[in-house]
């Protein structure tokens, strides 16, 4: 699978994107009078990433039926540039997935149960992915390995979800139902 049948963006590239757009990027003249270099390339995708983010964001109407159009809107983008490669949209997938667990848990230390569940939520997803992918190859240890991975992760949601139930007082309520 091949992730991109063009030549990679370059540093210089993205930087100039970036000033286009009216960001300035840490690797910019002020910083680096000598220009971005290659080493600096993954840090401007990502100032570059978080501003496209940002521009769809605000872009993004609040109202649920307006909401969903411009999501699907964005999505039709997102698509034509992916291409019909299924494996290479489930990369992508997977590279954004782990982002954003990194975004909820930057610090993997005790973290709130509602961050907690968000971080195992989207590893799940991961997992998931990742089994999936290594099922489609005929890797069942590999597969396995994954299953395991999303199951713990799955755990890890509900303890968090249960631990902000029970943060709120909602557990004595829960333990009513059950019984």
């Amino acid at each position: 699978m091949s992730i991109s049948s063009e030549r990679p963006v370059t540093a210089e590239q993205v930087n100039a994107a970036l000033v286009a757009l009216g960001v300035e990027p840490a690797a910019g003249p002020e910083a680096r009078p000598e220009g971005p270099h290659e080493e600096h390339r993954l840090h401007l995708l990502g100032c570059l990433l978080a501003k496209t983010e940002l521009e769809i964001a605000a872009a993004t109407r609040l109202t649920e039926e307006e909401e969903i159009e411009d999501v699907l809107e964005t999505m039709l983008g997102w698509s034509e540039q992916i291409g019909p490669d299924p494996g290479l949209s489930v990369n992508v997938l997977t590279n954004r997935l782990h982002r954003t667990a990194m975004q909820v848990a930057p610090d993997a230390e005790e973290l709130p149960p509602g961050r907690e569940a968000s971080f195992a939520a989207a590893m799940t997803a991961v997992y998931a992915l990742s089994a999936q992918v290594h099922a489609d190859r005929g890797d069942v240890e590999g597969t396995r390995r994954a299953l395991g991975g999303a199951e713990e992760a799955l755990i890890d949601i509900l303890q968090g979800m249960h631990d902000l139930r029970a943060a709120i007082g909602d557990v004595a309520g829960l333990e009513d139902e059950e019984g």
